[in-house]
Order: structure tokens, then C-alpha cells, then sequence
């Protein structure tokens, strides 16, 4: 497959099969995060991979919106950190970015849950630090995602994008917004 028809057919998976992912295949996704570009070359995103059944249980606590992990074989936790590189949240968006591109491809199906909330200090610290104790996680990283994954048990339709000429702007930004 191509990248870019991977990146049109990938979906978000939050219904697993059970079954489990090859070691090899796991790695490769692994890969796909350590191989992933950060700002001058700095180590500023760390992966942790959970594939004890305990522990994506308790992973699926972390938030109301991930009880899909109770279903996944495997999870990736995404950490920052910020006292290694201003572009830490960047390169740990990215390292997700590559991860999730890569299970498509190797027939995977993946889901986003966000532990770092950018808007709600409190709630993130709430999330982050119940992570952080279950994995051990030293307090200057930050915990930006885990991203679950599984052989998906269904696929989910495309859903519908916005009109292209309201996202992509060629030579200056155009809209109806700019008159405003």
C-alpha cells in the first residue's frame, strides 16, 4: 500500500479481536515511534509498551473514554519531555502519528486515548499521574498518549471530512472568516 492510502484508510479500532499480535509485528510498530523525526535529533519522547492483560485493564481506568483498552492486546504509552526539548509534545505527536500509520499497514487496528489535556491542567496532572505510578514514570516526563492496538474486530466507515477548499489553502489563507 501506499502511504497515502494507508493514511485515507486508517480508522480509529475500539473493538479488538482476541487475539494476539506476533512479537515481530509489535516491533515494527514499535519502530515506527523510535524511527520517528524529533526536533534537533533530541530524545525527547519515550515509548513503554503494555501487553499484559492486567495491565491494558488498568490502563482503560486512566479515562472514561478508554475502556476500549479492556479489548486491545497491546498498548504503546507516549511521554514527553519537556526538559529535553521545547518540541516534546511535537515529537511525541508525531511518534503517535508514525505508530498508528505503520499498524494500519501491518493490518492492525488502533485507538488515540488522550492522557495530556492542554486545556484542563488539573485533569491532566489527575491522568498523567495515574499512569505515571502504574508504569513508574519519572515526574519530568509528561504522559501524552496510549494508543492501543489489536486485530480490529470491525472497521468503522469513513467518516466525512470537510470540505477540502476549507482546509487547504494554496498561496494565502482564504475564507469566509477572514471578512469577519
Amino acid at each position: 500500500m501506499s502511504i497515502l492510502d494507508v493514511i485515507k484508510g486508517r480508522r480509529e479500532i475500539v473493538r479488538f479481536e482476541n487475539k494476539e499480535i506476533p512479537a515481530g509485528i509489535l516491533e515494527q510498530v514499535v519502530d515506527a515511534g523510535y524511527y520517528a523525526p524529533t526536533g534537533n535529533n533530541l530524545p525527547s519522547r519515550e515509548l513503554i509498551v503494555i501487553t499484559k492483560r492486567e495491565g491494558l485493564d488498568k490502563l482503560a481506568e486512566t479515562t472514561p473514554f478508554m475502556k476500549w483498552l479492556k479489548e486491545a492486546t497491546a498498548a504503546i504509552i507516549i511521554t514527553g519531555r519537556p526538559g529535553e526539548s521545547k518540541y516534546w509534545l511535537q515529537d511525541a505527536s508525531i511518534a503517535s502519528s508514525f505508530i498508528w500509520l505503520t499498524a494500519t499497514d501491518l493490518g492492525l487496528g488502533m485507538a488515540f486515548g488522550a492522557v495530556y489535556h492542554s486545556e484542563d491542567q488539573e485533569e491532566s496532572e489527575r491522568r498523567e499521574q495515574y499512569v505515571r505510578e502504574m508504569v513508574g514514570i519519572p515526574s519530568n516526563r509528561r504522559i501524552v498518549a496510549v494508543l492501543g492496538m489489536g486485530y480490529p474486530l470491525e472497521t468503522p466507515q469513513r467518516k466525512k471530512h470537510q470540505p477540502r477548499e476549507k482546509i487547504v489553502h494554496i498561496e494565502k489563507f482564504s475564507s469566509d472568516e477572514t471578512k469577519e
